[in-house]
């Protein structure tokens, strides 16, 4: 398969310049279940989009520290562009900034965290078990690192897990599934970004991410799940 990952994360700090970029990192996750497909990165939040999304089988929209309520226009782009794939049926992922841009663009509602940051290492209840999410765990285990939330889910999307009373993944139809979190973060990186956000998360979020993390996440289930994601959509 040939997947188009749309790049949303706009953090161009120096933080960001040593580690690998995002499309770096779902095109890993993928290739940890199926090495042999291809990826194509646009740089959305530069206002690079795809000439023609449907050339491709099927896309992967990223996280960002950019908020998706921003109004900005690439933002505003995007959820058109997610409205024509939903219409066409075309099979999309989203993580985190993903999450949220879909459940808005399809008639969903955000707001803040009740909580404040959601970081570290979060555990998610499964609710719904689709044939491809066969290799996930009743208890989820992904890295997370957000201070909104989609509080509505769009219409006719099943909600697909929770975390402390919050949504955190859907799916609608055979096209569509989120996740609130990032499965594309590995350990060493979440470790990095939370000294990184240290005086950003506070005291007490920051102590509690670095306890969360003496567990690791499920990444090779998730990858293998999304994996079967897109080869039911296609068929």
């Amino acid at each position: 398969m040939h997947l188009a990952i749309l790049m949303t994360n706009t953090d161009e700090s120096a933080f960001a310049q040593r580690h690998p970029k995002d499309g770096e990192k779902f095109t890993s996750l993928i290739q940890m279940a199926r090495p042999d497909w291809r990826t194509t990165v646009f740089a959305v939040k530069d206002g690079e989009f795809p000439q023609d999304l449907f050339d491709f089988d099927g896309a992967m929209i990223t996280g960002s520290p950019a908020s998706v309520r921003s109004g900005a226009p690439w933002v505003s782009q995007l959820l058109e562009l997610i409205r024509g794939a939903h219409a066409r049926h075309f099979p999309l992922f989203g993580a985190c900034f993903g999450h949220q841009a879909i459940a808005l663009a399809l008639g969903g509602r955000l707001d803040g965290n009740p909580a404040g940051w959601v970081h570290g290492l979060t555990r998610n209840q499964l609710l719904y078990r689709p044939d491809w999410a066969a290799p996930l765990p009743e208890n989820v285990k992904l890295y997370g690192s957000h201070r909104e939330c989609v509080s509505a889910l769009p219409g006719g999307a099943i909600p697909l897990s929770e975390s402390n009373g919050m949504n955190t993944g859907f799916t609608l139809g055979r096209h569509i599934f989120t996740t609130q979190h990032h499965p594309e973060m590995s350990h060493d990186f979440i470790l990095a970004l939370s000294l990184e956000m240290r005086d950003e998360l506070g005291p007490a979020a920051h102590a509690r991410a670095l306890n969360s993390l003496a567990e690791r996440s499920d990444q090779h289930a998730f990858a293998e799940s999304l994996a079967r994601f897109f080869e039911q959509s296609a068929r």
